[in-house]
């Protein structure tokens, strides 16, 4: 049965932290390694983490560039055949998410599932697409806490671009669904309940947001190829773009 590395990235988000961490150590299966980024925190994370030490994989406290340099850093530490970022706040969906899933983890590129959103106590459940096409690629992309990355993946292909602020993990996957071996398989479950709280929408994050997909596709296809792309495609929003620009969004205004 294959192993799963839990990263946890944070900064000056204790009470988050913790929700995160109760939720990793209740787990009925234990087939993972735990590790916390810590982005240098002074409101008391780092007593947190050292709270649980005995139940953390790794864990480490200082600065560092951003979201994407600091899950890069839990990256270089992880041991698993797959990946999953659950970021501080973030938390599994049950107490037998793992367990119900490990089984499941074979030899595709990407494990996807559903998601929940929390925001300030009102829960949204959002369903991922069952299939990964040409609308998915331009217009969404896997929601972050709540997809298995085979680690080969960032053998072979690099990992997070750290130049980007919130879009790091989009760039990553569209650079990934480009290549022709790159295999994904929904799980019909949700994994994880994405915590929203206190955050509003920002024109600002949403500029930021936008300039970051834009930079991302470009970066992966020719200029030929994109402007082909917007041309047959319009660059319409799927369905499923709502809750990954909201969740960009967020990360616009998040400072991990």
């Amino acid at each position: 049965m294959p192993k799963i590395s839990i990263i946890t990235i944070n900064l000056n988000n204790k009470i988050g932290l913790e929700k995160t961490i109760l939720s990793v150590l209740s787990q009925t299966g234990k087939d993972f390694e735990f590790i916390i980024i810590d982005g240098g925190s002074n409101d008391g994370s780092i007593e947190l983490i050292k709270k649980y030490t005995d139940n953390i994989t790794y864990s480490v406290s200082e600065k560092d560039a951003g979201i994407y340099d600091a899950q890069n850093k839990g990256i270089e530490k992880a041991s698993g055949n797959f990946l999953l970022f659950l970021n501080s706040g973030d938390i599994l969906f049950d107490k037998n998410t793992l367990s119900g899933i490990l089984p499941l983890l074979q030899n595709k590129s990407f494990y996807y599932g559903n998601l929940i959103v929390d925001l300030n106590g009102n829960r949204t459940e959002h369903i991922a697409p069952d299939n990964i096409n040409l609308d998915f690629i331009l217009n969404s992309t896997f929601w972050h806490p709540c997809v298995f990355i085979n680690a080969d993946l960032f053998k072979k292909y690099g990992s997070y671009n750290s130049d980007f602020k919130i879009a790091g993990d989009y760039e990553f996957f569209i650079r990934c669904l480009l290549k022709p071996q790159v295999t994904c398989e929904k799980l019909n479950c949700i994994i994880t309940v994405f915590d929203g709280y206190g955050i509003s929408s920002n024109h600002a994050h949403r500029d930021i947001q936008s300039a970051e997909r834009e930079k991302a596709l470009r970066l992966n296809l020719s200029d030929t190829i994109l402007e082909s792309l917007k041309k047959y495609n319009a660059l319409s929003r799927s369905n499923y773009s709502t809750i990954i620009n909201f969740i960009q969004r967020i990360r616009g205004k998040q400072k991990f």
